[in-house]
């Protein structure tokens, strides 16, 4: 099978635990992976025979940017979800969602969360 990767889409979101984040917002970061056959678009050169990257996007965006939620597993389950319903062609789907400079009181880059959709 092949993959398609869509990496560090960028969304600010009102999504958080903390009612200062569900207020102010963060920012968040998801990467797609799906794994299909990429012969046929490979051989025929069309979008119909692939995954539409703007598609993805927006399904990514309609969650980012829909009503806001306390958890990254969440976010990254319904992204999930939405995905692996709209490209039934896709075998496995991997779906991270990341909170940049999570509220916690040291330091760190990001959370984290990785779910995965096998058919």
């Amino acid at each position: 099978m092949d993959k398609l990767v869509l990496k560090g889409l960028k969304f600010r979101g009102l999504h958080g635990f903390f009612e200062d984040e569900r207020i102010n917002g963060n920012d968040f970061e998801v990467d797609l992976t799906f794994v299909t056959s990429l012969e046929e678009a490979a051989r025929t050169d069309d979008l119909s025979e692939t995954i539409d990257y703007s598609k993805a996007h927006e399904i990514v965006g309609s969650v980012m940017n829909g009503e806001s939620k306390k958890l990254i597993e969440t976010l990254t389950f319904l992204i999930g979800q939405k995905l692996y319903s709209y490209f039934p062609m896709v075998d496995t789907l991997e779906v991270k969602v990341r909170k940049l400079n999570p509220p916690i009181s040291g330091e760190a880059e990001h959370s984290e969360v990785t779910m995965s959709w096998p058919r």
